[in-house]
């Protein structure tokens, strides 16, 4: 028996791709799923497709879209989560002091209560997604954290000095007028949570085939980036099968990351 877990970022909604997103959800289908950019989906009817496709129950215990606060014009960035295991203990953080859009917590049983968290922090500046990363660490007791079984998925916006970038990284962002992860690009997100314990699940048995999530140009400047993350506790780790970057062609601007782990 195995357990898939995906995020993946719909952008604006998936209005004009839902029909590719839905295609993308059906070849991969995910036992657990995370997907950001939500907006305009209060009316639960996206929602409940995707939980057609991936042939699980529409209902509270399956399903959640999870509230985000209001940004600029009023657009909420909502986050949604689906599951084939029903989910319990379901708590959604969206304090605007300490969360950007939502963070969704919750639990489903895979032989043994599995913690979930499904995220998208804050894409303006790494100091907010800075309070995010602590915000979700002082959540959680240390010692537990370790002993029990534990994931995080979601776009972070944030990124990790596993990645190959390449050495004049920090000033092919500044030419490209990228400003949301600071000059010189800091890495303190990815830092934090992994300090705290979590494993970057698209390294841990090795160097992915493909590590490019969000391909960007900006100014005549093309970038490779990775900002969505599955990350998992130490024991959770050690269940890891394999993780990798799904390529979503036109459904959306980023790829999903899939993980797949054993379940005991």
């Amino acid at each position: 028996m195995t357990l898939k877990v995906m995020t993946f970022n719909v952008l604006f909604g998936g209005q004009d791709r839902f029909e590719a997103i839905l295609g993308v959800l059906d070849r991969t289908r995910p036992d657990v799923l995370v997907l950001q950019e939500c907006l305009w989906w209060e009316a639960g009817d996206r929602l409940h497709q995707v939980a057609e496709v991936l042939g699980v129950p529409a209902d509270a215990s399956h399903v959640h879209l999870g509230t985000a606060r209001p940004r600029g014009g009023g657009r909420r960035y909502h986050v949604a989560l689906a599951s084939r295991r029903p989910l319990r203990a379901i708590h959604l953080h969206n304090d605007p002091r300490q969360i950007g859009h939502c963070l969704i917590q919750s639990q489903f049983d895979s032989r043994e209560p599995v913690t979930f968290f499904g995220t998208h922090y804050d894409a303006h500046h790494e100091d907010p997604r800075l309070v995010e990363a602590r915000y979700l660490c002082d959540l959680l007791d240390p010692i537990t954290f370790r002993e029990g079984l534990y994931l995080l998925a979601g776009d972070l916006n944030s990124l990790s000095r596993r990645d190959p970038y390449p050495p004049d990284f920090a000033g092919r962002v500044r030419a490209a007028g990228t400003d949301k992860y600071g000059h010189p690009p800091r890495f303190s997100v990815l830092e934090t949570l992994e300090s705290f314990g979590w494993v970057d699940t698209l390294y841990h048995r090795g160097p992915p085939a493909e590590w490019v999530t969000a391909r960007r140009q900006n100014n005549g400047v093309q970038i490779d980036y990775r900002t969505d993350y599955i990350l998992a506790s130490p024991r959770m780790a050690e269940r890891l099968i394999g993780a990798e970057v799904v390529d979503v062609g036109e459904a959306s601007d980023h790829h999903a990351v899939l993980a797949t782990f054993r379940e005991e």
